[in-house]
């Protein structure tokens, strides 16, 4: 039966129950709610807390933390120097380069020992070591790269010669019995490792995550630009990079 009808404080009628806040979410809803909540939440600088406009969102690397931080516009452009702010904090820049001139053949991978199709390389510039890694469904996993290997394999190209520590990569695929590789921001690579994550099923992958993974390469080769003749770093400059490379952490030679 429908409880009668009663006149209301303030007019109107009232049906007997008495209103009140919504009950909160329960169980498995509560979880939803809260991830629904956080994707509305505005996005806000991680140094000084302002709300990020959609389209003026940047990345900056911690170096002490090894973590990427969200940043707006204004506090990027303050870390865009090398050794801003005694080097912590570092911008990650949105240049996109190749280096159409320099062929990777398919023993460059067999060389690389990498155990999939894709993998990137950067230096760590607080640790004075080449990092390589590679998109697992873990996330991103590490691979040993010697300095020698580094060098011997990634150091003639101009693209090696340009990259910037901690911010840049250069990420290299496998296809085809042949490899191209890209220099990117470093925040594209841990963006690649997410999107693996999601879509990988299965020993080799799967389907779809072949088919993000062409769809995301396509987008990098349509950013990317030729390395310029200007980017080309002076010879003694190479020559210094190659000597720490084989040098190692410390200047030692092995």
């Amino acid at each position: 039966m429908t409880a009668p009808a009663h006149p209301a404080p303030h007019g109107g009628t009232s049906t007997g129950a008495a209103a009140g806040p919504a009950p909160a979410p329960t169980g498995l809803r509560r979880f939803a709610a809260a991830a629904r909540a956080a994707r509305e939440a505005p996005e806000r600088c991680e140094l000084c807390g302002v709300e990020v406009a959609p389209g003026a969102h940047r990345h900056l690397v911690d170096t002490e933390k090894r973590a990427l931080a969200c940043a707006c516009v204004p506090c990027a452009l303050l870390f865009e120097s090398r050794g801003a702010a005694g080097g912590r904090f570092r911008t990650v820049p949105d240049r996109y380069l190749t280096d159409p001139e320099h062929v990777w053949d398919d023993g460059v991978w067999e060389r690389l020992q990498i155990p999939v199709g894709v993998a990137f390389f950067f230096r760590n510039a607080a640790l004075d070591r080449l990092v390589a890694q590679y998109p697992s469904p873990a996330g991103a996993t590490e691979s040993e790269l010697d300095p020698e290997t580094w060098q011997g394999v990634l150091g003639g190209s101009r693209l090696a010669q340009v990259l910037e520590p901690d911010v840049e990569a250069l990420l290299v695929r496998r296809v085809d019995g042949r490899c191209v590789c890209f220099l990117v921001p470093i925040d594209v690579c841990y963006e690649l490792v997410g999107r693996m994550r999601l879509h990988w099923q299965g020993f080799d992958g799967g389907a779809q995550a072949r088919e993000d993974l062409d769809r995301f390469f396509a987008e990098v080769a349509r950013r990317a630009r030729p390395v310029p003749e200007d980017a080309r770093p002076e010879p003694e400059d190479v020559a210094a990079a190659a000597e720490d490379a084989v040098a190692g952490p410390g200047g030692v030679r092995p």
